[in-house]
C-alpha cells in the first residue's frame, strides 16, 4: 500500500500505560511494607513496569543495591501477584517477572566512563584572547 504511513517507534497502548503505572505504585507500597520483615527488600526500588499489550505478562524492572534482593524478590513474587489481582479489576492477573533496570545499568557505565576519561583543561579567558592574537590567521 503507497498511502500506508509507518510508524515511530513502538508505544504502549494508553491502557497498558496506565497498567503500568498503577502496577508500578501498587508494587513499589508492597514491596515497602514487605520490607520491614524482609531485609533483602530493604533497598528495592520499583523504577518501571512494562506489561505486554495482552496484559498476560509484566516485567518489574528494579534498582537495588542488596545482594539477595532478586531472592527476596522470588520468594514474595506469589503474594505480590496475589495482591496486584486482589487491588485490580482485570480479567487476568499478569505474571510478573523481576528484572535490573538496563538505565540503571547504562548509566551508572557513562558515569564510570566518564570518571576514567581525562579532564580537559579549560584556558583562562585572559589566555583566549591572547591565543587569538598570535594565532596565524587572526588580523593585527
Amino acid at each position: 500500500m503507497a498511502g500506508r504511513r509507518t510508524r515511530g517507534p513502538k508505544r504502549p497502548y494508553p491502557r497498558v500505560a496506565r497498567v503500568n503505572t498503577l502496577l508500578r505504585e501498587i508494587l513499589a507500597e508492597e514491596i515497602e511494607r514487605l520490607a520491614d520483615g524482609d531485609e533483602r527488600l530493604r533497598l528495592v526500588t520499583v523504577t518501571s513496569v512494562d506489561c505486554e499489550p495482552g496484559l498476560s505478562q509484566a516485567v518489574v524492572y528494579l534498582d537495588s543495591l542488596s545482594v539477595d534482593a532478586d531472592e527476596g524478590l522470588r520468594d514474595h513474587r506469589k503474594a505480590l501477584q496475589a495482591l496486584v489481582g486482589s487491588q485490580v479489576r482485570m480479567k487476568r492477573t499478569p505474571t510478573l517477572t523481576f528484572a535490573a533496570d538496563p538505565a540503571i545499568q547504562a548509566g551508572a557505565a557513562v558515569e564510570a566512563a566518564l570518571r576514567r576519561a581525562k579532564p580537559i583543561r579549560e584556558v583562562p579567558p585572559d589566555e583566549q584572547d591572547s591565543d587569538e592574537q598570535h594565532s596565524p590567521g587572526a588580523s593585527s
